[in-house]
């Protein structure tokens, strides 16, 4: 009896009640948000029709390599109804369902959402190829074994939740000060705020701060991720501060620019330091089932033995970004901005009802929700929720080798007026009748002056820089060809 209760004490962390019913209900949402992101995009991007459809990658790549629920079925009706599926579990979870019921149905609801978004990652190709999709799997597979209000915080889980928030914050660190010269000399973000993939409503702000203050941004990131990180494992109060310390940066990127749900998670994941018991007190819990703890316990064997890798990658000169060691995304690597873009370029997407192509052509031009386009518009806020397709656009201005597979059925789908593609855009000029031909054109942005806004009005400078893709029209196959009017 006494070693039980030795066993208890140890293995339960009774002062982080609050800290984990404030961490589950906050990951339900991010859940919420990635299920929901998922049912309104998954159809135009991935469908039966979309731009890279998941029914021809599951026949091409074998299920231990790419684990899905929807190598069994892949129909469009099928994976939509798993993306609402999963959005009313994460609602129900967000409200507090798992704490009502038994433990062992808590978990199942967990592991449920884990392997329904595991089902989405590994078919979802580039549109789903981003660090903080395997930063959700990898903290959503730790919640499994959290608990619920049945007993208390596993003190395994909440070391585990540390050390994926280290490896989030180090790694992202340690690929700075490795990586781009900008880091080390504290000029990055003379240009970052305005080359980012996704403004936000405040970055033109960030972006004109003076030049000093973009130097102690560019310290105290160094600070937050090479240093704070490992007070994240010191006694409290010192773990605390650290998680607070992190909190408040990733606060501060949060209003400064559009990242989906990366700072957001890393947030939630900071709560793990957190000791709640100066507010609530000590709760006393039941025992903890043994059944309970051998699990536990088996989960944390795995993730120490699956860390060998992500430990050597951080340790090693040629360090990775955003990889998976394997296909359930259990153990990963992050970090994200080694090198900075000095120059903003963008893709203009324009189309025309003309049948011929002459000089005197008039182009309209497409509008997508968060990518910059019109020059009068400011950016708006939409982390932590996912515009998948405008990030593709980002990289594809990048080099055209981003845009293989899927922008040329992009342009097919936008000569097809295709409804399901058109709601991924904010606007369309062709509303009533699909246009004739498209093109792509690239352009330099910039954020304007102060003098050039008061002026202008305009959020934006851009200056035409060279044809992207020429016109093209659908063929008689339906596919678009080159147009030579």
């Amino acid at each position: 009896m006494a070693a039980m209760d030795w066993f208890t004490s140890w293995f339960s962390a009774s002062g982080y009640g609050l800290s984990r019913l404030v961490l589950q209900r906050a990951l339900a949402c991010i859940y919420l948000v990635a299920f929901l992101s998922a049912a309104m995009q998954y159809r135009a991007l991935l469908g039966e029709r979309g731009l890279l459809p998941a029914r021809i990658f599951v026949r091409r790549i074998p299920f231990r390599e790419a684990p899905s629920l929807f190598h069994w079925r892949c129909t469009d009706r099928f994976v939509t109804g798993c993306a609402w599926f999963g959005t009313a579990l994460s609602a129900a979870l967000l409200v507090g369902a798992g704490d009502v019921v038994p433990l062992w149905a808590s978990m199942l609801m967990w592991a449920l959402l884990w392997a329904l978004y595991l089902s989405f990652v590994n078919v979802g190709q580039i549109f789903y190829g981003f660090g903080w999709e395997s930063l959700l799997l990898e903290t959503g597979f730790l919640a499994v074994f959290l608990g619920n209000a049945d007993v208390a915080p596993p003190i395994l889980v909440l070391f585990l939740l540390r050390w994926l928030l280290f490896r989030v914050e180090f790694g992202a660190g340690l690929i700075k000060w490795r990586g781009d010269p900008c880091w080390r000399d504290l000029t990055c973000l003379y240009y970052h705020h305005e080359t980012q993939p996704m403004p936000g409503p405040l970055s033109w702000h960030f972006h004109r701060l003076p030049r000093p203050l973009h130097r102690v941004e560019v310290a105290a990131n160094h600070v937050a991720q090479l240093i704070v990180p490992f007070g994240l494992f010191f006694p409290q109060p010192v773990a605390t501060v650290a998680a607070a310390i992190v909190i408040v940066t990733q606060l501060w990127l949060v209003t400064s620019g559009n990242f989906s749900w990366l700072n957001w998670l890393t947030m939630i994941l900071a709560l793990s330091a957190v000791d709640s018991s100066p507010v609530t007190g000590t709760p006393s819990y039941a025992a903890t089932p043994a059944w309970f703890a051998v699990l536990v316990c088996a989960a944390a064997l795995l993730i120490v033995l699956l860390s060998y890798w992500p430990a050597r990658n951080l340790l090693s000169r040629s360090q990775q970004m955003n990889r998976s060691f394997n296909p359930l995304h259990l153990v990963n690597t992050y970090g994200a901005f080694g090198s900075v873009t000095r120059v903003r370029q963008e893709v203009v997407l324009e189309g025309t009802d003309e049948e011929q192509i002459t000089k005197d052509t008039v182009w309209r031009e497409y509008e997508f929700k968060g990518k910059p386009g019109d020059v009068r518009r400011l950016p708006r806020q939409f982390a932590p929720y996912h515009l998948r397709l405008d990030w593709q656009m980002w990289f594809a201005a990048l080099s055209p080798l981003y845009t293989r597979g899927w922008f040329d059925r992009l342009l097919e789908r936008l000569l097809e007026n295709d409804r399901a593609t058109l709601a991924l855009l904010r606007h369309s000029p062709f509303p009533d009748h699909p246009p004739t031909h498209v093109r792509a054109l690239l352009y330099r942005y910039r954020f304007t002056t102060a003098r050039e806004r008061r002026e202008t009005g305009a959020w934006w400078h851009r200056t035409y820089v060279r044809e992207f893709l020429p016109p093209v029209q659908l063929d008689q196959t339906g596919r678009p060809g080159r147009s030579f009017g």
